[in-house]
């Protein structure tokens, strides 16, 4: 694991909070808030801890160098006087407008971009933004409950800076596809998102044969997992597909988001993960920004709608992770956050910050098994993939 690591920052105002589709929609800014809460509670953040940095709005002019005026037009209009736009998405279960959208969300787009002005200024190496990865905008219309898409946004002023190669690595439980699509036909940026299939699974996209544009073959990389997946068979898809790509791409920037629906408590989906397995990704992604990128990492949040025993835990241990301090799983979470929770919301919180396993997982060196729908999937992966980038896609 790196060592501690002073040189991080994450971008926080406790307004980004606002970014709020109502009480009975999934996406809760409670999950930023006990996120937030439980980080202070045990040092990660606050005196001693990580560094926050005020998080600006975005501006419309940032806003358009990658989304439509149409769309930035239509979602002021609906945060202002609430008018139902369907043609760009505003209005649905998924979308409801709400008063200030708008701003709430280019306040969003403000805090990843100053993330990335952060590590790519030389201010400090890591950077976080958890109410960021609204990864499922796309350039016209609002998606997923992604109003504007703040990584895309991030990731074209890194490119308009001169930056020649950026990596950006999604574990969302659900396609990474608005930077996908937004990046599809520019080979300076490589997209891998790993998640549950969209046979089964919004956005419904993200085929192993979806490789990018016809300039940019092998710049998209898809790994579509069976439901059931769990610490093991997550893991060793990723290690059989993430590190080699990252390591022959040599991006000069790796940006992660860390969306956590893939847990096994998320009411949205349905991979098997735990805490301690979402931990581990955490982990290896640190390991390979410093192996690949110089230690130049961007990591924002994403999807995660077990808002009391899941989220806080996973985006807590992120920031310990960008902070170079990683926290045990074994730790006790404060008695005061669990105060916090019960007067809050009724309910009886985590006691550790893991949940009790120890992940492993198979090498894929070791051969793989084509009777297993996920062995078939990483295997179909590589071998799309693979060649297109001058590896050996066999084990």
């Amino acid at each position: 694991m790196p060592a501690c690591d002073a040189r991080s920052t994450v971008v926080f105002d406790p307004l980004l909070t606002g970014y709020d589709f109502g009480p009975d929609h999934p996406m809760s800014p409670l999950r930023v808030d006990l996120t937030v809460r439980l980080a202070e509670a045990l040092g990660v953040l606050g005196p001693g801890g990580l560094a926050a940095t005020p998080a600006p709005v975005a501006s419309d002019d940032e806003l358009l160098t990658v989304h439509d005026a149409a769309l930035i037009e239509a979602v002021t209009r609906a945060g202002t006087t609430g008018a139902i736009d369907l043609a760009h998405g505003l209005g649905t279960d998924d979308n409801p407008v709400f008063e200030g959208m708008h701003t709430a969300t280019a306040h969003v787009v403000g805090a990843t971009l100053e993330a990335f002005r952060a590590v790519w200024g030389g201010r400090v190496d890591h950077a976080a933004n958890i109410t960021g990865g609204l990864h499922h905008a796309m350039q016209d219309r609002v998606s997923g409950f992604c109003v504007y898409n703040d990584v895309a946004i991030g990731i074209h002023w890194l490119l308009e800076q001169g930056v020649e190669r950026v990596a950006y690595v999604d574990v969302d439980v659900h396609h990474g596809d608005g930077v996908e699509r937004l990046f599809w036909d520019d080979p300076r940026v490589l997209t891998i998102s790993l998640h549950e299939t969209g046979q089964l699974l919004f956005p419904g996209t993200g085929d192993s044969t979806d490789l990018g544009g016809a300039d940019a073959r092998g710049s998209a990389v898809n790994v579509p997992l069976p439901p059931g997946t769990s610490d093991a068979g997550w893991l060793r898809a990723f290690h059989a597909v993430v590190p080699p790509l990252l390591r022959e791409f040599a991006p000069q920037v790796l940006v992660t988001q860390h969306g956590c629906d893939s847990h096994a408590e998320d009411p949205l989906a349905h991979l098997m993960l735990t805490v301690d397995g979402q931990r581990a990704a955490i982990g290896a992604l640190h390991e390979l920004a410093h192996e690949v990128a110089d230690g130049r990492w961007v990591a924002v949040g994403g999807g995660g709608y077990e808002i009391v025993g899941v989220v806080p835990r996973t985006w807590t241990h992120l920031l310990a992770e960008v902070a170079g301090r990683p926290i045990e799983p074994t730790s006790d979470v404060p008695a005061a956050w669990l105060d916090h929770v019960q007067r809050r919301l009724g309910r009886v919180g985590p006691r550790r910050m893991g949940d009790g396993r120890t992940p492993t997982y198979r090498d894929w060196s070791e051969g793989y098994d084509p009777s297993t729908w996920l062995d078939r999937s990483v295997h179909a992966t590589r071998m799309e993939v693979f060649p297109l980038h001058g590896l050996d896609p066999m084990p």
